[in-house]
């Protein structure tokens, strides 16, 4: 299996072509484009809060329309589409017969669409890109890509097919699309903190919502309903959340890590409606150099809390938008233009339709998702496992069968808990 970084050489172009990203150089760009452009029929596959969001982004930009949704859920379907017509009008053009539900819908609606937003649960992300890529789409996914080794593997094979057929393809690491951090990272490469020794990365916060279990759900609507707490939908948080931290550390270190150590566990949140996932992790990465990156995340309520990157160098230390000096001093503060990164990533995607330019995303997305699942695997495990044993991993969390009677794998005890992995005991590979 190769490995699947970015080549450098799309990296330092894809900085040096930071300009690219401003929302006030793209625009333009779009609009004037349009007199010629085709209409861009666009599909939204998972309809949640996050789905909703996207769709309104990509509405957003001239010359797309709604014309198809899809998911499991239909009250989630109907939901997002209330939403978006009372804003979008006639933009949004999603009949009944182009409004599907269940497993499979998400096939029908990208049949239907010339660009198609992937934002399902991450457990059913590879198979979506791959089933959108065979169909020739353009696609706009969120993180992470997959929850796996099996997940990551198709994927990476569909980001190569989409490179392969001039497929665009934007990922919901918006860090990469926002000034600030294009800025600093500029700096970076110019030599203001010297040469990076480390890395500190966190995501530590109060957690997120719980959804109750009502009477007569199966096991499998249960716990799609509430998919953050399931391994095999979601990776734990460390994979849903924080690899957006994780992946600002793989980007401005120019390379993935080789090798994670770590610990974590369940403090705080046990109970029976928090599934079977940590509630916090540390993880200790190592990169080829030997630099290391220190990783940390919880869902703690009531404690210390910061999301944030800072990278450390031999002659000072940066965060997003400033730079100090070993004694504390700021050397460099960002003063440019604030973007609206999520915003600015559609209007990337876009553009480089419009302009038939080459834009793949899927690359670094599944390296950094797999940077993330390395992790986990360390903290489940106790065990130091490396990048070869996190990619090839053989462990496929999907469930067999994909129906609402279905099992979907965890299995609550008979205290109406689900077992958290145990290091030491929980198998990995």
């Amino acid at each position: 299996m190769q490995n699947p970084s970015l080549p450098q050489s799309d990296r330092r172009d894809f900085i040096k072509a930071g300009a690219l990203v401003s929302a006030a150089t793209l625009l333009p760009g779009i609009a004037s484009a349009q007199g010629a452009a085709k209409e861009i029929k666009v599909a939204l596959i998972g309809c949640g809060g996050r789905g909703t969001g996207a769709a309104s982004q990509s509405l957003n930009v001239p010359g797309t329309k709604l014309v198809a949704m899809a998911d499991a859920f239909e009250d989630n379907l109907t939901k997002a589409h209330t939403a978006l017509q009372n804003q979008y009008k006639e933009r949004v053009d999603v009949p009944a017969e182009r409004r599907f539900v269940g497993f499979d819908a998400f096939k029908k609606a990208i049949d239907a669409a010339d660009l198609v937003l992937l934002c399902s649960s991450p457990g059913f992300r590879p198979a979506h890109f791959e089933y959108a890529v065979q169909q020739g789409k353009h696609v706009f996914m969120e993180k992470p890509v997959a929850v796996d080794g099996p997940g990551i593997r198709k994927v990476i094979e569909a980001a190569k097919e989409a490179d392969k057929k001039n497929l665009k393809v934007v990922c919901g690491l918006q860090r990469h699309y926002q000034n600030t951090y294009i800025e600093t990272l500029q700096q970076i490469k110019e030599g203001l903190i010297g040469d990076i020794v480390n890395a500190q990365v966190y995501w530590s916060g109060g957690g997120v919502w719980t959804r109750e279990r009502k009477e007569g759900m199966t096991e499998m609507e249960y716990q799609m309903r509430n998919w953050f707490y399931f391994n095999w939908i979601c990776g734990d948080h460390i994979c849903e959340q924080h690899i957006h931290n994780i992946d600002v550390g793989n980007w401005f270190m120019g390379q993935h890590p080789v090798k994670a150590v770590g610990m974590g566990g369940r403090t705080k949140r046990i109970g029976k409606n928090w599934g079977e996932i940590y509630d916090h992790h540390y993880v200790e990465y190592t990169y080829p150099n030997g630099t290391i990156m220190n990783s940390q995340c919880k869902h703690w309520n009531g404690t210390w809390s910061k999301v944030s990157e800072t990278i450390i160098g031999t002659k000072g230390t940066a965060t997003a938008g400033v730079i100090k000096d070993l004694s504390g001093k700021i050397i460099w503060r960002f003063r440019g233009e604030n973007n609206n990164p999520y915003q600015t990533e559609h209007d990337v995607l876009v553009k480089h339709i419009h302009e038939n330019k080459p834009i793949n995303n899927a690359h670094y997305t599944a390296e950094s998702t797999l940077t993330a699942i390395m992790g986990r695997m360390a903290t489940y495990s106790g065990q130091e496992i490396t990048w070869e044993q996190a990619l090839n991993s053989d462990l496929d969390t999907m469930p067999k069968t994909l129906a609402w009677d279905a099992d979907p794998g965890p299995k609550m005890g008979a205290d109406g808990l689900y077992p958290a992995p145990i290091p030491g005991v929980t198998k990995v590979f």
